[in-house]
C-alpha cells in the first residue's frame, strides 16, 4: 500500500500518479532539518498545547474518562485531527517511538468519543438535538472531513490504523443522513469534499464519491440560509460560496473566505479527477486564472481582508494590512498540487512552489515553536509569531504540510517520472513494473544546479520530466557530461526521453539571478515599487539587518548593484541579497506642495533576507515592496 497524500493511482481523469512518501528520503540541508524539528519539537509542543487548552479533554468528557463540559471554540476538534494527520505523515520517514505512543493514545481517546450511529463531534455531544441544524456556522462536516483525512493518513502510514474504522463509520453516517433524499445540506466551511473523495479512493466505496459530488452540486443554491445559527455573525452568501453554483462561477467572489474557497477548489478538483466533469473543470480553470492573475500576493499568499478573512476585489492587495492567512497558503499548495496531478501543467507547480517557500513557510518560526496566523508584507515591528491561538487552525495546518512534503516531490505518468520540486532526496519509483532509483543532489533554493542520478533496475526507455520554473531565465541541460542543445522554456516540463542505464546523470543548471518584480498598475499599494526575488524566494528588508535607517525609507534605482551571498550563521543559513540603495530623507510634513518637494537621497548599503525568515530576531519594521525612484525609466 502506497503512502499517498492524494491517491490518484486509479483516478481515470488524472494525468499523474503519486509516488509513495515511504519511497522518498530527504537528504537536503533545507527541508530535512525542518522535518527533524517537526518530529522533535513542533509536534510534541503542539500536543502539549492541545492538552493544556482542553481540546483532547473534550473527547475524554464525551467518553466518560473525565467529568466536565466542552472547552473552547465549536470547531476545536479539527485541531486535534490535523495534529494526528501531521504526526502520521511525519512518522513515515522520521520514526519516533515516543511520538508513536502519544499518537496512538490520542487516536484511542478520539475513537472512544464516537457515538453508536457513527457521529463524532465533542461540541454537539452536549447538544445532540442541534446537530446539523446550524451547518452555516457549526463546522460539523468540516471537522468530520479533517478526521477522515487524518484517518486515511494513519492507515496509509501504518502507525495508527484503528482510526480508519472510525472514519468509515463516520463516512457512512454522513452518507446516510446528508443525501438527495435526506438532509439537503452543505457545510459553511468546505473540507469534507476532499475527505470524501479520499475515503472513496481508499475504500473503493462509490457512495463516498457520490457524497462529495452531492456536496459540490448542492453548494451555491442558498441552502445554507436554512442552517444559520441564531445570533451568529454572518457575512452573506458570497462569503460561504453559496450564492451561485460553482460551475457558474467565472471569477473569485469578492468577500469570499479565502480558506473556504481554496478548500472547495481542492475538493472540486478531486471530483474532476474521478468523474471527468468538463463543466466543473472549466470553472476551476477560470477561477485559477482570476485568483493567480488578480488577487494573489507575490508570496503566493491569498486573502487581502481582515474582515471575514476574505479575498478582496481584483488587485486589492494591501501590504501592511494583508491578511494572507497561513491556512490559505497551505490550501493554495493543496489546490495547485491537485491541479498539477490532473494536468501535468507546470504553471500549477510554479504556484505550489511559490506558496510553499514563501507564504506558507513564513507561518512557522525557525525554532518550530511559534506561528503566524496572518502574514503581512509590511509591518512596523509589532507583528510577531505566537506559540498558539484561540482559533488554532494554522499551527497544525503548516505542520501537516511540512510533514507530507516528501509526497509532493515526484509523480509518474504512463511514460515516465516527473520531478516537481527540486529537493535533495533519494526515491524509489515504480514505473511500468520496474523500479527506477533516483538520487537528486542540489542546494536548492540557494542554488539552481540540480543533479539527478538515474539507476533503473534494468535498461529501459522512459522519460524524465524536469520542471523548468516560471522564474527561470536561460539555463543548460547536460546528460552524462554532454551539454544538450535544448531550450529551457520557463513554466514547462522538459521531457528527457532515452534508454536509461544505471549511473546515467542529468544536470540541470538554472541561473538564479536577482530579479526586481513589478506589480500590475492597479495594485495601488505597489505603485512605483518593486519586490526582490531570487529563484523561488521572495525577499524582504528587515530593520535588524539595516541599522541606522528605517527600512521604509530605503529606495532603489535600476542601476543599484545587487549581489547574493550565503551567510551560514544567519537564520539557520540563508542567501542574503546585499547592495547599494538610498535613504529617502523625510520632509516632515504630512502633505506638501509638489513644487516644494526636493528629493534628499543618502547613499547606503542594504541587506534583504528571505521573507519566510522574518520576525525571528529583534522586532522592527519590515517591507517586501521597495520604492524604485526611476521606476518609469526616468
Amino acid at each position: 500500500m502506497g503512502v499517498f497524500i492524494v491517491d490518484t493511482s486509479r483516478s481515470p481523469y488524472a494525468k499523474l500518479r503519486p509516488v509513495s512518501m515511504s519511497d522518498v528520503k530527504l537528504t537536503d540541508g533545507f527541508w530535512s532539518p525542518r522535518l527533524d524539528k517537526l518530529v522533535n519539537v513542533t509536534l510534541p509542543t503542539m500536543y502539549n498545547l492541545l492538552e493544556e487548552t482542553g481540546r483532547i479533554d473534550n473527547f475524554r468528557v464525551v467518553s466518560g474518562r473525565v467529568k466536565g463540559g466542552f472547552r473552547g471554540i465549536l470547531f476545536n476538534d479539527s485541531d486535534v485531527y490535523k495534529w494526528i494527520e501531521a504526526t502520521a505523515w511525519a512518522l513515515v520517514n522520521r520514526r519516533n517511538d515516543q511520538l508513536i505512543k502519544v499518537l496512538n493514545d490520542v487516536v484511542d481517546i478520539v475513537a472512544e468519543a464516537q457515538l453508536p450511529d457513527g457521529y463524532i463531534n465533542t461540541y454537539f455531544y452536549h447538544r445532540l438535538g442541534e446537530r446539523y441544524r446550524y451547518l452555516r456556522q457549526s463546522h460539523e462536516l468540516y471537522c468530520a472531513g479533517h478526521l477522515i483525512q487524518a484517518a486515511v493518513a494513519c492507515r496509509r502510514s501504518g502507525v495508527c490504523v484503528r482510526l480508519y474504522n472510525v472514519a468509515l463509520r463516520l463516512g457512512n453516517h454522513i452518507v446516510d443522513v446528508i443525501n438527495p433524499s435526506g438532509l439537503l445540506a452543505v457545510d459553511g466551511h468546505p473540507e469534507v469534499e476532499m475527505a470524501m473523495v479520499e475515503l472513496y479512493r481508499e475504500s473503493g466505496d462509490k457512495r463516498f464519491l457520490e457524497e462529495a459530488v452531492f456536496q459540490i452540486e448542492s453548494r451555491g443554491r442558498g441552502v445554507l440560509r436554512n442552517f444559520r445559527m441564531p445570533g451568529s455573525w454572518d457575512a452573506g452568501d458570497e462569503y460561504f460560496i453559496d450564492h451561485k453554483p460553482l460551475k457558474d462561477l467565472r471569477e473569485v467572489p469578492t468577500g469570499v473566505h479565502a480558506v473556504r474557497f481554496l478548500y472547495l477548489m481542492s475538493g472540486a478538483t478531486d471530483v474532476v479527477m474521478e468523474t471527468g466533469d468538463k463543466a466543473l473543470w472549466e470553472a476551476l480553470s477560470n477561477l485559477w486564472v482570476d485568483l493567480t492573475g488578480t488577487r494573489m500576493y507575490v508570496t503566493g499568499g491569498v486573502g487581502s481582508r481582515h474582515e471575514g478573512e476574505a479575498i478582496g476585489e481584483p488587485y486589492e492587495l494591501p501590504n501592511d494590512r494583508a491578511y494572507s492567512e497561513t491556512c490559505a497558503a497551505v490550501a493554495n499548495v493543496m489546490w495547485n498540487y491537485r491541479m498539477l496531478l490532473a494536468t501535468g501543467d507546470a504553471k500549477y507547480a510554479d504556484i505550489m512552489e511559490l506558496a510553499l517557500y514563501n507564504a506558507a513557510l513564513a507561518g512557522i518560526s525557525l525554532d518550530g515553536k511559534s506561528y503566524f496566523y496572518v502574514n503581512p508584507l509590511a509591518n512596523r515591528g509589532w507583528h510577531r509569531r505566537q506559540p498558539w491561538f484561540d482559533v488554532a487552525c494554522c499551527p497544525p495546518n503548516i505542520a501537516r504540510l511540512i510533514a507530507s512534503l516528501p509526497g509532493y516531490i515526484y509523480s509518474t505518468s504512463s511514460d515516465g517520472v516527473w520531478i516537481h520540486l527540486y529537493i535533495a532526496s533519494e526515491a524509489k519509483v515504480n514505473l511500468n513494473g520496474g523500479i527506477v532509483e533516483l538520487k537528486v543532489n542540489t542546494d536548492y533554493p540557494w542554488d539552481g544546479e540540480v543533479k539527478v542520478t538515474v539507476n533503473p533496475s534494468k535498461e529501459d526507455e522512459f522519460t524524465i520530466y524536469l520542471r523548468i520554473p516560471g522564474w527561470s531565465r536561460g539555463g543548460k541541460l547536460l546528460i552524462n557530461g554532454v551539454e544538450q542543445g535544448v531550450e529551457l522554456k520557463p513554466s514547462t516540463y522538459l521531457g528527457v526521453k532515452r534508454t536509461w542505464r544505471s549511473g546515467d546523470e542529468v544536470i540541470l543548471r538554472i541561473p538564479m539571478s536577482i530579479e526586481l518584480i513589478a506589480s500590475h498598475p492597479h495594485v495601488l499599494a505597489n505603485t512605483a515599487r518593486v519586490a526582490i526575488k531570487r529563484g523561488p524566494l521572495v525577499y524582504c528588508l528587515e530593520q535588524v539587518d539595516n541599522p541606522g535607517v528605517d527600512v521604509w525609507d530605503i529606495v532603489l534605482k535600476r542601476t543599484c548593484r545587487l549581489e547574493a551571498k550565503y551567510v551560514e550563521n544567519l537564520l539557520n543559513g540563508v542567501v542574503v541579497i546585499e547592495g547599494e540603495a538610498y535613504e529617502l530623507r523625510s520632509q516632515g510634513e504630512l502633505y506638501k506642495s509638489l513644487n516644494d518637494i526636493r528629493l534628499s537621497l543618502r547613499s547606503i548599503k542594504f541587506r534583504a533576507i528571505p521573507y519566510y525568515a522574518w520576525a525571528n530576531r529583534d522586532p522592527g519594521p519590515m517591507t517586501v515592496w521597495v520604492p524604485l525612484i526611476d521606476y518609469y525609466g526616468g
